[in-house]
């Protein structure tokens, strides 16, 4: 069983191409995956899940998810 990649926030802002105030925006707004606390001050998001928002996210030309 393959493990899964945890990202830290900057890998996601890279990924996503989104800021970290839109990163936590969507969170609270239940938009987001939320984190797993890897440490007291340390978080980290799996990357399937990751991925998966990316996936799921409409394109620009419609409303069909990306592939």
């Amino acid at each position: 069983m393959e493990q899964d990649r945890l990202l830290t926030r900057r890998d996601i802002e890279k990924r996503c191409q989104i800021a970290r105030t839109t990163i936590y925006r969507l969170m609270r707004a239940g938009q987001f995956p939320e984190p797993i606390k890897i440490g007291p001050r340390a978080v980290r998001w799996p990357q399937s899940e990751i991925e998966a928002w990316l996936a799921s996210r409409p394109r620009a030309t419609g409303d069909r998810p990306a592939v």
